[in-house]
């Protein structure tokens, strides 16, 4: 016999993989609920892609030449002051700022938007669309959130548009531009082109520039392919497709325009400085020429020797270079501080030719003045002609530069205008909002389970009590009223709770009632768990084992087995007429006695030596008896019929108990009697997943009676 089970029975490991399993399982048995939350998944799902509005994606490939202009090398210094170049990172950021991007706002009018408001139609993928060439929309009028709609006509080509209180502001067609004076100020609109059907209305919005550019730059995707390749992928999503098609080719083209401007910048400041200067140097040159004229209409032609035109070329030349290496230093002054190595290195070279000029200008005192006279006036003559000469050559180069700068930028693919809109991928978010849903499902019936904070475990039960759980009995589908005469393991024996109680007896019969004992006390801790309806299937299936069996009704407060008006255990006990009468017989072996009427003082019955003279009266009579208790934090009366028992089996509902009161329940037994009862547990009203594989045995009886 084993009337204890040890405290190590079972060591599960109770590792995740366990645990998962048995969330699955549970969440399984509320398949039902779950169904709930995924049809509402799907249909939030189709109404998510339906509402959400189709997005076109395109992009535009810009190839940028990291290396600079070629063009330039043909122009020798000038070409390398002007040759640029700009790595992608840059370029990138160039198309990102506001010069660009404001530009393109202006052109595509993208300060404008009118939303369509028609929420049905939005589901069902009618809606209209405006675009508007010009609205202005007073600044009072703004400030105060008021909004204007635009509503469609008698036709696709009329439109009114209605302010606060449904008041029409204006009545007006598509092409045109209307201006009326409207809250303190001139209320302006002009759409480009309606369609739509009549009664479509739409949200007529204006936006500053600076805002508008903020969003487009946030839609803006902008990467380099490959790593300092130069190639730029400019890509954006919008709602209609030949909209982004046309604001990328305009984002493109103004970036390439503001590129080429950019890049012809410095050839233009150079051109104008040099054309500043041109004007100074041929006023200079006209000068030497006429005084060089006048001197030699008053001493006549005079020949140089050979020494004086070494020394006028000598001192041309020099001057030349002092002159070509001032112009450096302006150029270069307008790019560094005075301070530059650029800028001092440049000064040396000046200060050494300087010298050299006045060495060579004081060796050509030696010579006859009317040479020196003439040298002077040729060699200014000769040194503004150079300089007015290379002045001419460089301004001309420059105006080549920069009628064909054509910018270190190029585009390789134009926008094109999608067939297929991007987003919404309406397959993913259907799927996406009913599995979210599902979780949703999931995660209550979860929390719900948690919240109950009862033990599900029949291990965990005997881990912390010491005693076996002989049996999972699942719940029953809809109510079954609790009838003696026929109880459910006669009327559904191929039912998992019949199968549940053929599995119960039988543990019994091995384990309890292999040595006489004949007096089986069930018993529970609180109302509800199913405790009479347990101990009428029990009975009634060990009775169709063989046995004669007689189940008691012990609630003498409460009976359940029949109506109080029956004579039962009560009128028994008063009497101590402990006759078959008060016994029904249900059938040849399962006999069921009541609990008669109700008595003010039940526990003086039970007390007493006449329940005791009742059971051995009735012992030898039947093979077991049951004996149906009240829950046992109830009444005391369970502990009173405690002490005649052979044997205790205790019913708990599944997931209603925490361990606390299982053990509180099982030392309020053990203080009633001086020697502990040998006891067992039962888990009734489990899901269907619980228990010892009910589901093999489903259609087992049909099987034999069909063979």
């Amino acid at each position: 016999m084993i009337d204890k089970m040890p405290q190590n029975i079972s060591n599960k490991s109770s590792d995740d993989e366990i645990d998962i399993l048995e969330i699955f399982v549970y969440l399984k048995s509320k398949w039902k609920f779950l169904l709930v939350f995924l049809i509402l998944g799907a249909c939030c799902g189709v109404l998510v892609s339906k509402w959400i509005r189709p997005a076109y994606r395109s992009d535009v490939v810009l190839q940028v030449n990291v290396k600079g202009n070629k063009q330039g090398l043909a122009l020798g210094e000038m070409g390398a002051l002007l040759d640029i170049s700009t790595p992608s990172a840059a370029e990138m950021e160039l198309i990102k700022s506001r010069v660009v991007l404001e530009q393109v706002i202006k052109d595509e009018r993208l300060c404008f938007s009118a939303i369509p408001l028609n929420k049905m139609d939005r589901l069902m993928d009618r809606e209209g669309r405006m675009d508007l060439e010009l609205l202005q929309i007073p600044r009072a009028y703004r400030e105060a959130k008021g909004e204007l709609i635009a509503r469609v006509t008698a036709d696709s080509s009329k439109y009114e548009v209605v302010g606060l209180e449904d008041q029409v502001l204006l009545s007006g067609e598509v092409g045109e531009t209307y201006r009326k004076p409207f809250a303190g100020d001139t209320l302006v609109i002009c759409v480009k082109s309606l369609t739509a059907t009549v009664g479509q209305t739409f949200l007529l919005q204006a936006v500053h520039p600076q805002e508008a550019a903020s969003a487009l730059l946030k839609k803006l995707g902008i990467a380099e392919e490959g790593k300092n390749s130069g190639i730029i992928r400019v890509s954006l999503e919008h709602r209609y497709a030949d909209r982004v098609a046309a604001i990328l080719n305009t984002i493109a083209n103004t970036y390439l325009k503001q590129n080429i401007e950019m890049r012809s910048a410095e050839a233009k400041k150079t051109l104008a400085f040099l054309e500043e200067q041109l004007p100074g140097v041929k006023a200079k040159l006209d000068s030497a020429e006429q005084k060089l004229t006048t001197f030699r209409h008053s001493k006549g032609t005079i020949d140089l020797t050979g020494e004086t035109r070494l020394h006028l070329e000598k001192d041309v030349t020099l001057q030349q270079r002092i002159l070509e290496l001032e112009q450096r230093k302006q150029e270069a002054l307008r790019l560094f501080r005075a301070e530059h190595p650029t800028v001092r290195t440049i000064e040396e070279q000046q200060s050494k030719l300087r010298h050299e000029l006045a060495k060579q200008q004081r060796s050509a005192a030696s010579l006859p003045v009317v040479q020196q006279e003439v040298l002077s006036l040729q060699e200014e003559v000769e040194v503004n002609n150079r300089l007015y000469t290379n002045l001419l050559n460089n301004i001309q180069q420059l105006r080549v530069v920069q009628a064909g700068e054509v910018g270190n930028v190029r585009i390789v693919d134009e926008a094109y205008e999608p067939i297929l809109p991007a987003k919404p991928k309406r397959k993913l978010i259907l799927l996406g909002v009913t599995f979210g849903f599902l979780l949703l499902g999931c995660f209550i019936v979860y929390i719900r389970r948690m919240l109950t904070n009862g033990v599900c475990s029949s291990s965990e039960v005997e881990q912390a009590t010491g005693i076996g759980v002989y049996g999972k009995l699942p719940m029953l589908d809809g109510k079954t009223k609790n009838d003696v005469y026929k109880p459910c393991v006669s009327l559904k024996p191929d039912d998992p709770f019949a199968e549940g109680v053929r599995a119960l007896r039988t543990a019994l019969e091995f384990s309890v009632f292999c040595d006489g004992k004949k007096v089986l006390m069930v018993s529970g801790l609180v109302q509800g768990v199913g405790k009479s309806f347990v101990s009428t299937n029990l009975a009634a299936s060990f009775a169709t084992s063989g046995k004669k069996v007689l189940l008691v009704d012990m609630d003498l407060r409460r009976g359940h087995l029949f109506k109080h008006s029956q004579k039962g255990l009560c009128e028994m006990l008063e009497h101590e007429d402990y006759s078959d009468d008060y016994v029904v017989k249900v059938t040849n072996n399962f006999h069921v006695l009541g609990s008669g009427a109700r008595v003010v003082n039940p526990g003086g019955l039970l007390n007493s030596s006449r329940f005791s003279a009742f059971l051995d009266s009735f012992r030898d009579k039947y093979d077991l008896i049951v004996l149906d208790t009240p829950p046992v934090f109830q009444c005391s009366d369970a502990l009173l019929v405690e002490k005649h028992a052979d044997y205790l089996l205790c019913v708990l509902k599944h997931a209603a108990h925490t361990i606390e009161s299982i053990q509180d329940a099982l030392n309020t037994f053990d203080r009633s009697t001086e020697t502990p009862l040998p006891k067992a547990f039962v888990f009734n009203k489990c899901e269907r997943h619980a228990g010892y594989g009910y589901g093999s045995y489903y259609g087992y009886y049909g099987y034999h009676k069909k063979y």
